[in-house]
């Protein structure tokens, strides 16, 4: 069982950073691909976005077109670590969103992903 808490969510105006964080209880991380996914507002389960996608070492990535060239994800293996730095923020980019952790790669599909987070809130003013 693999336990992942994410961190870093908040408030931001358009065109404003956030870092995202996620950090995982177990060990066995550096044996999961990784993803984010976003939940926005009124948005039922079901329709949760993927965002960003990494392998098992990192050395392999892929993004939403909604986000390409705007955010990075990377991972940290010996912390146990997962990050996405989201830059140009939009207000479209508004949502919770969440760490998850999969056997397989690539992961795109939420019904494909093993663990969830709790998800953290990132809002985007005007």
């Amino acid at each position: 069982q693999v336990q992942l808490v994410e961190s870093g969510g908040g408030l931001v105006q358009a065109g404003g950073s956030l870092r995202l964080s996620c950090a995982a209880s177990e060990r066995t991380f550096s044996s999961y691909a990784m993803a984010w996914f976003r939940q926005a507002p009124g948005k039922e389960r079901k329709e949760r976005e993927f965002v960003a996608g990494i392998n098992w070492s990192g050395a392999s990535t892929y993004y939403a077109d909604s986000v390409k060239g705007r955010f990075t994800i990377s991972r940290d293996n010996a912390e146990k670590s997962l990050y996405l730095q989201m830059n140009s923020l939009k207000l479209e980019d508004t949502a919770v969103y969440y760490c998850s952790a999969a056997s397989h790669y690539p992961a795109t599909n939420a019904n494909g992903m093993n663990y969830w987070g709790k998800g953290t809130l990132v809002t985007v003013s005007s």
